[in-house]
């Protein structure tokens, strides 16, 4: 999708061909869309689809007339009902009159550019865009790092009872979506840091204190991953112990019921088999009353095992 935003009057607006202080934005792009802009603006075609292979890495490539810049942003897909993260890469190429974007999805990022919501948003301020762009995907970050937080919350009450392999292996997804964040962050890092140096990218006083706390948020994110990957890390080996025990606490229960319900089976098969009266007669079975002392017998024998197998240590 090919959309190109200028700001007029203060008010961001999309417009339908690129001018001198225009933002063109590219979002899922088909190949006619690249071809397009690679001729109006004079960006190599394979800098324009860089950003389309998601294993592309974060970066900063200065050429002649341009300067790109590759960074990874968080992304959200669903798959089984349920939303699953991970990172692709966004490109924010500045060329002398435009700023260009160009990202395999529609990101959530850069909507709130696109509905002029960011405040001092400015099509033609280049570097305080790319500065509100990082500065917006570290937020991202630690938004989607909260949300990771609260689901392996959920899991951990799940886990204590369960005697399922599921919730275990979401913790290992979201433990792998935790590294993919990090490792992310922190090459976003590097090209933050290269950008503090970048002659290209004038930096102007007013930027200053938006640099620093792009720097501090992205900072934050990878503190926050790496706290939570350990706590993931963690849970996950504790929790696999856990279903495993609370699996031997139901084969213990079954081991109990096995064992109590064999007493009035051996009781009831010895009398079931066929003895003749006199000296090889079973006991009470010439008595009237015989059958109903035998069943008052064996519930009295199981109540008893039963007692001695709860409190045995074998079986705690």
């Amino acid at each position: 999708m090919l959309r190109i935003f200028s700001t007029i009057n203060g008010q961001v607006e999309q417009v339908q061909k690129p001018e001198n202080g225009s933002w063109i934005s590219l979002s899922e792009p088909t190949d006619v869309e690249l071809a397009t802009i690679a001729q109006e603006t004079g960006v190599d075609l394979a800098d324009l689809r860089a950003p389309l292979d998601d294993e592309e890495r974060s970066r900063v490539d200065i050429e002649d007339d341009y300067t790109m810049i590759i960074v990874d942003i968080p992304t959200v897909e669903e798959r089984g009902g349920r939303d699953w993260y991970e990172t692709i890469p966004l490109s924010i190429i500045v060329t002398q009159s435009l700023i260009i974007t160009v990202c395999m999805q529609d990101t959530p990022v850069l909507h709130p550019f696109m509905e002029g919501t960011i405040r001092g948003f400015n099509t033609f301020m280049r570097t305080r865009f790319i500065l509100q762009i990082l500065y917006r995907n570290a937020t991202m970050y630690l938004r989607y790092l909260r949300i990771i937080d609260r689901e392996s919350d959920k899991l951990e009450l799940k886990l204590r009872h369960s005697m399922q392999n599921r919730e275990i292996v979401m913790l290992m997804e979201l433990s792998k979506t935790l590294v993919y964040f990090t490792t992310s962050l922190k090459s976003n890092e590097i090209v933050m840091e290269k950008l503090t140096t970048l002659p290209r990218v004038k930096q102007y006083p007013d930027d200053e204190d938006l640099l620093e706390d792009v720097i501090t948020e992205n900072k934050q994110a990878i503190e926050m991953a790496n706290i939570y990957s350990g706590v993931l890390a963690n849970m996950t080996d504790a929790f696999a112990s856990i279903v495993s025990n609370n699996l031997n606490n139901v084969m213990r229960i079954f081991t109990i019921i096995s064992i109590t319900l064999s007493v009035p089976t051996l009781i009831f098969s010895m009398y079931g088999m066929n003895f003749q009266e006199g000296m090889l007669g079973m006991p009470l079975s010439d008595k009237p009353w015989g059958f109903a002392a035998i069943i008052i017998i064996s519930i009295a024998l199981s109540a008893v095992v039963t007692w001695f197998l709860t409190r045995s240590r074998m079986f705690k």
